[in-house]
């Protein structure tokens, strides 16, 4: 069978994960109970998984000249991910994300963008040889709009499958993202954010993914949780229930 062809363009950080007994409340310090590293970012999160289930997957992205970046080069390249795309600054520190996480996984997230805000189109420009040679772009938006939105065009141009996850979310994206967005995925709250509509039932779910397809997007999954991922098309919505886990 032929590996699947896949270019991540987006944000690498590392997560500073602090496991504790609750979130914390403003002005309070907490005890937490472990800490633990590890790689993150969106785009990096969706480079790993695409390559650990079997895609043959190269990564845009840019890293600060520290050890963060070092080892989450080291990291792309234990994958067997192609990195020549994976560029270095000395302009900023590498991305980074200190979260917290309860008992019960809820969790609170800061992210610091660093050097994942000075990927430049003219670097972007230079990677559309990989991007062309992908079956399927992914972006998201950890990384600044104007290049994901870059990166979606050149896809297009080359007649490449796009999948853009609007995260983390924010309201009045530019038309384009839609349109230039074959699948369009986002989860509850970003679509809550970008519609300004309820999710709660699967019927709602639906019409507020109705409306990101009147924006322009091709598709719709939009992912539910513990209820699962709902497709939704001109024609057809499908739940796809999700896959109990811990």
């Amino acid at each position: 069978m032929t590996q699947p062809r896949i270019c991540v363009v987006g944000a690498s950080n590392l997560d500073l994960i602090s496991y504790v007994p609750r979130l914390p409340r403003m002005g309070e310090t907490l005890h937490g109970t472990r800490f633990h590293m590890g790689y993150g970012g969106k785009g990096a999160n969706q480079a790993v998984m695409a390559a650990k289930l079997g895609g043959e997957v190269a990564m845009v992205t840019k890293l600060g000249q520290d050890i963060f970046g070092e080892n989450t080069l080291k990291n792309f390249q234990s994958w067997r991910i192609d990195t020549r795309h994976v560029l270095f600054t000395d302009q900023a520190f590498s991305g980074v994300a200190p979260i917290a996480v309860d008992p019960d996984a809820h969790n609170a997230i800061i992210i610091v963008t660093g050097a994942n805000d000075l990927l430049t189109p003219e670097e972007l420009e230079t990677a559309r040889p990989v991007i062309a040679d992908a079956q399927i772009l992914v972006c998201q938006l950890e990384i600044p709009v104007d290049i994901t939105l870059a990166a979606l065009s050149i896809a297009r141009q080359e007649s490449v499958t796009t999948i853009f996850n609007p995260a983390p979310a924010r309201p009045n994206l530019p038309e384009e993202l839609y349109q230039l967005s074959d699948i369009f995925c986002p989860n509850e709250s970003e679509t809550e954010l970008l519609t300004n509509l309820p999710v709660n039932s699967q019927e709602e779910a639906e019409t507020a993914a109705r409306v990101l397809l009147e924006r322009g997007a091709g598709k719709v999954i939009l992912t539910l949780g513990e209820r699962g991922s709902l497709l939704v098309t001109a024609d057809e919505c499908t739940l796809v229930p999700a896959t109990p886990v811990k």
